[in-house]
């Protein structure tokens, strides 16, 4: 019962930035890590960038450490994704996610029980 509405995907051009949220509403949970995945055409889906419940715990993909910053509301149902420096290599329909387990493993073998609707994000050359 756990809904995830993204917003502020769009076009920039190589170099800029852009801000995505992330809202969760529906069930309450004792903890709820979010976070971030990517898909480009014809690729897999990837993981890009966590953050967990507490403890300020952040992670990240390998190919934006130094240009992706995740953060949390105060709320901590509200999850950002500040972008720099963007590629071209970036775009792609970035998708929210969230997992109710105290513990998840964050990275490319996270498989979170919720996801949102997907926001398209294009860096032109």
């Amino acid at each position: 019962q756990v809904q995830l509405v993204e917003s502020g995907g769009g076009l920039v051009q190589a170099g800029g930035s852009l801000r995505l949220s992330c809202a969760a509403s529906g069930r309450t949970f004792s903890s709820l890590g979010m976070g971030w995945f990517r898909q480009a055409p014809g690729k897999p889906r990837e993981f890009v960038a966590a953050d967990s419940w507490s403890g300020n715990s952040t992670h990240y993909a390998d190919s934006v450490k130094g240009r992706f910053t995740i953060s949390r509301g105060s709320a901590k149902n509200v999850v950002y994704l500040q972008m720099n420096s963007l590629k071209p290599e970036d775009t792609a329909v970035y998708y929210c996610a969230a997992d109710s387990r105290r513990k998840p493993t964050y990275g490319s073998a996270w498989y979170p029980g919720y996801w949102g609707q997907g926001t398209q994000v294009t860096v032109s050359s």
